[in-house]
């Protein structure tokens, strides 16, 4: 196991915050920071409902070898059973599976040990089994689909606790996975506080927004926002900062507002110019 393996325990709060945001902004957020390879490509929920959000415990599988991929490989030292036992409590489970759609990963039974162990949920580029058992269990999963085999007819067990690749983003255990009904995002712990802040301005935007368009505006310089709909948001935020703090200074009256004369908000704002 590597060294990188290292329990690490971010804030409940700071989870919370990450799932409510959704991953389509939180993947805006991650953008503006330059971090574009953040999505996993081919994971999709396919048990339970809610966002869950939580740091990365990663599984390691490699191609299938005749002498390695044997029933009897599950009872070996360090196999995927013992990698079972050692998942933390409140972490979400990332497998590597190379992104092979014919054999699973995780079945029922595993997926009852992790649910026990309080684990949030599942993640992988393969496939998982025993749907009908799975959603019993109700451990939320997202992956690539359904297969009968087991991981053995295709794969190799290879190690936990190790940077991997999975939906073609690196990953490193620790780091922070959001998942929910759009996909499943990739959030570094040290940038987390930051997308976070970020996001929650710009759902606040977004919805600011859509009630003028639903109230019949044109979206040219409303979005994406020109000076004049970024300064009227901005008057907004100000009167919403003094209704839950009425001592608080009054933003509008800094010398810098933070503003950008383009068709988004300066980096400082959090804000996203995407469209969507």
């Amino acid at each position: 196991m590597s060294e990188a393996a290292a329990d690490v325990s971010p804030k409940p709060e700071l989870l919370a915050r990450l799932a409510a945001i959704g991953t389509p902004t939180l993947s805006s957020q991650l953008i503006k920071h330059g971090l574009r390879s953040s999505y996993l490509v081919g994971a999709h929920r396919l048990v339970g409902q809610d966002a869950i959000c939580g740091p990365a415990f990663t599984l390691r599988f490699v191609p299938g070898r005749e002498d390695k991929a044997t029933p009897a490989s599950y009872g070996w030292p360090g196999a995927l059973p013992a990698a079972i036992d050692a998942v933390s409590a409140g972490s979400v489970v990332v497998i590597d599976a190379r992104g092979h759609q014919g054999a699973g990963t995780v079945g029922d039974i595993f997926a009852e040990r992790l649910r026990l162990k309080q684990v949030k949920g599942i993640v992988s580029d393969g496939v998982v089994r025993d749907l009908p058992g799975l959603r019993q269990v109700g451990l939320p999963i997202w992956a690539g689909g359904t297969a009968s085999p087991p991981s053995i007819g295709g794969l190799s067990f290879a190690g936990w606790g190790e940077p991997i690749g999975c939906g073609g983003v690196a990953i490193w255990p620790g780091d922070l996975i959001v998942a929910d009904e759009d996909g499943v995002l990739v959030v570094p712990l040290g940038l987390a506080e930051e997308i976070a802040a970020g996001g929650e301005k710009q759902n606040r935007f977004e919805a600011w927004v859509q009630k003028r368009v639903a109230g019949g505006a044109a979206l040219v310089g409303l979005y994406p926002a020109d000076a004049a709909t970024l300064a009227a948001f901005e008057t907004s935020e100000a009167a919403r900062a003094a209704a839950l703090d009425p001592g608080a200074p009054d933003p509008s009256l800094s010398p810098s507002t933070g503003l950008s004369s383009s068709t988004g908000l300066s980096s400082s704002t959090g804000l996203s110019s995407n469209p969507s």
